[in-house]
């Protein structure tokens, strides 16, 4: 979690958003419980304007409770949340300047396309032609045009999923909420909408905040990602600062595909190297690795590796030596299922070299690439 200060504040005044400003968002020791449960002890969290921020994490960590709370449909047990300085856990849905796309669609059945996503510019008595105009223009960004007349029972999964996003976008909030939003779309759908969605990303200049499971949909469409677990903030930042530097074991298996390997092992000092030692191998660490493990109090670890990080060049890489359990092709890469010692270790491969199952074969690991994590309270050394 961070702190962010939030001093100097104004004091409190009541009503509504201003539309049309995009805000900077903070979380000042916001908290959640049902009852006895604490959901989401107290946190800190600061959105910056015009960002993409993704909440991302297993089910259950929090992550649409956060955004429900933001969007006024929960209330918040302690803290409060700004919009720039003004507070905003009082005010009513209607009043934040916000627009939610939620994961079930939630479309009339019995409006057409058009009265759908004008339905809250008709209830803001927004002139005949305004709407007009922004469901047309809406509409041509998301390549539903062709669709107004229609109604929702006559499109497939990822047409309603288009309208449901553009009911929000017609809108021009300040701050628009994804609620995972193609959980139910299949794969190849999921892939197209979540390039839709990067490129929509970059021609509108809102706050965007997007919750979803799945870290694929993090990596591509985040500007900053904050990664969940348990209630907490794990870490947060940009993909590449979460993909080469985790701080912490949960992190550094969530984020990445396929992910990270762990493999528990020991720290050996020798002289100016230090390195990792296990059941079957023995890695030294990099200069600055090194440098930093003799400082550690710890001696028993796990070591992090990502799929890509072994090679079968062995002329500038540490060699660990590991039995090929499965392989699976994937066309251009394959995915070996390997062991080492008691762990099941992952390697991607090139196709145009198969290795069969059942075969022991020696890779060379990438020892810029290992992270170091204390094997009991899983954090990054």
């Amino acid at each position: 979690m961070i702190k962010r200060d939030v001093a100097g504040v104004k004091t409190p005044v009541w009503g509504k958003v201003r539309e049309g400003e995009v805000p900077r968002i903070i979380f000042d020791q916001v908290a959640k419980s049902y009852g006895a449960v604490e959901v989401l002890p107290p946190f800190d969290l600061a959105l910056d304007d015009n960002e993409f921020t993704v909440l991302v994490g297993p089910s259950g960590c929090g992550k649409s409770t956060t955004l429900r709370m933001l969007a006024g449909l929960e209330t918040l047990s302690g803290g409060e949340i700004y919009f720039d300085d003004k507070p905003v856990s009082k005010l009513e849905p209607k009043d934040r300047d916000l627009a939610m796309v939620f994961q079930d669609y939630a479309l009339y059945p019995h409006m057409t396309i058009a009265k759908n996503m004008s339905f809250a510019l008709r209830l803001a008595r927004a002139s005949k032609s305004e709407i007009e105009e922004k469901v047309k223009r809406v509409a041509e960004t998301l390549n539903i045009s062709q669709l107004l007349d229609r109604k929702p029972a006559e499109l497939s999964g990822g047409q309603r999923q288009r309208v449901a996003m553009g009911r929000a976008l017609v809108r021009d909030a300040s701050t628009f909420l994804f609620d995972e939003p193609l959980s139910n779309l299949d794969a190849k759908l999921r892939g197209k909408m979540r390039a839709e969605l990067a490129e929509m990303r970059d021609t509108i200049d809102k706050n965007m905040v997007y919750v979803t499971h799945d870290q694929v949909e993090a990596m591509t469409l985040g500007d900053r990602i904050v990664v969940m677990s348990d209630g907490l903030i794990q870490q947060q930042g940009t993909p590449e600062e979460l993909f080469n530097a985790p701080v912490n074991k949960f992190v550094a298996g969530f984020i990445g595909s396929p992910s990270m390997n762990f493999i528990e092992g020991e720290l050996i000092v020798e002289g100016d190297v230090t390195s990792v030692q296990g059941a079957g191998f023995k890695l030294p660490l990099d200069a600055e690795t090194s440098a930093r493990m003799k400082t550690v109090q710890t001696r028993n670890v796990e070591i992090g590796l990502r799929p890509s990080s072994f090679t079968t060049d062995l002329t500038s890489a540490a060699p660990i030596e590991l039995k090929v359990v499965v392989s699976e092709y994937l066309g251009a890469q394959s995915v070996l299922v390997t062991r080492c010692g008691g762990a099941d270790v992952l390697v991607e491969t090139q196709s145009a070299a198969p290795i069969k199952a059942g075969t022991v074969q020696t890779f060379g690991v990438l020892t810029d690439e290992i992270r170091i994590f204390d094997k009991a309270s899983g954090l990054r050394l």
